[in-house]
């Protein structure tokens, strides 16, 4: 049980002191969104299905309480085995449930980074040690250039985002359904999160945003970690609402403000009601991150 409280605490940001949620009470919602690639929502990240006369390539996997209720919705899907599991980023929300998967014969596919962050992970918010990944819920092959994996007709393309949401962020592409999974470095909902304590960055998750904007079509359908799928025109408002904010921070920065007073100014106010599902809690976050970065480049 542990485990599973360290892991809902960093995906969801809040206290060391925070339960997670009953996961005997979640229920798998299985999407076709084009094609032969389905979401799978429950707790947690969203969850890609790739199925076929391959097999199965699935990206995330949630938390592990999940893991029977995840493997019984694939099975809805296919009857194919689970071949391979893609890790979008290092949080336990879209990583939990690798040892399920594992154990259903997938090979787990991930950026070099992130099987270092399982193997030592970041120290939590008051200062324990993370916990370590068990053996199986490693990736066995990492990569930290672009990589495809081809089956079900289906070319499926990850493209490594350096230093954006994590040090170990991946955007998933599938040309042929016109899909691309971004991870938590865009989320349709909230403000961003940039992870410093695991290596993210400002300027590499605006970079990612330009991926995004840069590989997609009109009518590509952007899968988030987090929210309702978009198409690139919301990436595009969505980096220039982190930009506006971005600037209103460096100015307080340039007056030295301290990163208390920065907060407290409320430099997200603008902007508030145009963010879906924005908080209190995770635009004063945001700012705070934004704050470190440009205080820490000057």
């Amino acid at each position: 049980m542990r485990t599973l409280i360290v892991s809902f605490v960093l995906a969801a940001g809040l206290s060391v002191q925070a339960q997670p949620p009953d996961m005997s009470q979640v229920q798998i919602k299985t999407t076709k969104i084009a094609g032969n690639f389905y979401t799978l929502e429950g707790q947690g990240g969203v969850i890609g299905v790739l199925a076929g006369p391959d097999g199965v390539l699935m990206v995330d996997s949630q938390f592990a309480p999940l893991g029977d209720k995840i493997v019984a919705a694939i099975k809805q899907i296919s009857d194919g085995r689970i071949r391979f599991l893609i890790n979008t980023h290092v949080h336990g929300d879209h990583t939990g449930g690798n040892e399920n998967i594992a154990k259903q014969g997938a090979t787990i596919v991930a950026r070099e980074n992130l099987r270092t962050r399982l193997l030592k992970p970041a120290p939590l918010a008051n200062g324990q040690p993370g916990v370590p990944a068990p053996p199986m819920a490693l990736p066995m092959v990492t990569y930290d250039a672009p990589l495809t994996i081809r089956m079900n007709g289906e070319e499926v393309r990850l493209i490594p985002v350096p230093l954006a949401h994590t040090d170990g962020d991946t955007m998933v592409y599938f040309p042929t359904a016109n899909v691309i999974m971004t991870g938590d470095f865009y989320r349709s909902t909230g403000y961003p999160n940039i992870d410093r304590g695991n290596g993210g960055t400002m300027n590499g998750m605006l970079a990612g945003f330009d991926a995004i904007m840069a590989l997609g079509r009109p009518d590509t359908k952007i899968v988030p970690g987090h929210g309702a799928i978009v198409d690139k025109s919301a990436v595009a408002a969505h980096k220039a609402m982190m930009i506006a904010v971005r600037d209103k921070v460096a100015t307080l920065v340039r007056q030295n403000k301290t990163q208390e007073e920065v907060v407290a100014a409320k430099p997200t106010s603008d902007v508030d009601a145009k963010v879906t599902g924005a908080t209190p809690m995770t635009a004063d976050r945001f700012v705070g991150q934004l704050y470190q970065e440009l205080k820490s480049s000057r």
